[in-house]
């Protein structure tokens, strides 16, 4: 029977691998595994809690469970946005925790072959830990985030307290 459930795991994380769900801040599309996407939704009322960093805007109620929400365009230091009909959050997993997203649109899920996925330059003008990887589709580039390194360890911990 543990045989049966790997291969329908394996086969899972098959149909899921060289998947990105893009999105949009600014000019620039990012990418994120869609492994670790749950679900999308709107732009929702905000509670906001003292003292956390100023890129996570607080907590959501997302039928019945308590979701803090960052925005990524101030996490990555961007100029801040009004939300509009546009803004979207992409609540994902990381370590069994849900995080919302807030982003400024999302765009599409797209499959992207290995063999054009590329590592970001190793240099001291491109040390950036957000992105993991370089996805090339067409002439165009999507910036492909390591989803475990947007909150840092002790980030983490500090927001599953809050839950």
């Amino acid at each position: 029977m543990s045989d049966i459930i790997d291969n329908i795991m394996e086969l899972e994380e098959d149909t899921q691998k060289g998947r990105f769900l893009t999105f949009v801040l600014g000019k620039e599309t990012y990418g994120i595994e869609i492994k670790y996407v749950t679900e999308i939704i709107g732009i929702q009322a905000i509670t906001e809690i003292p003292e956390l960093p100023e890129y996570v805007k607080g907590i959501i109620n997302l039928r019945g469970k308590i979701i803090p929400v960052m925005d990524v365009r101030l996490r990555f230091r961007k100029d801040p946005k009004e939300y509009n009909d546009r803004t979207c959050v992409i609540v994902i997993d990381i370590n069994d925790l849900s995080i919302g997203l807030i982003v400024d649109s999302v765009s599409e899920v797209l499959s992207i072959p290995e063999d054009a996925i590329v590592e970001p330059p190793k240099n001291a003008a491109f040390s950036n830990r957000y992105i993991k990887n370089i996805g090339k589709v067409g002439n165009d580039v999507k910036l492909l985030l390591d989803c475990e390194k947007l909150l840092t360890e002790n980030e983490l911990e500090d927001l599953s307290e809050i839950m």
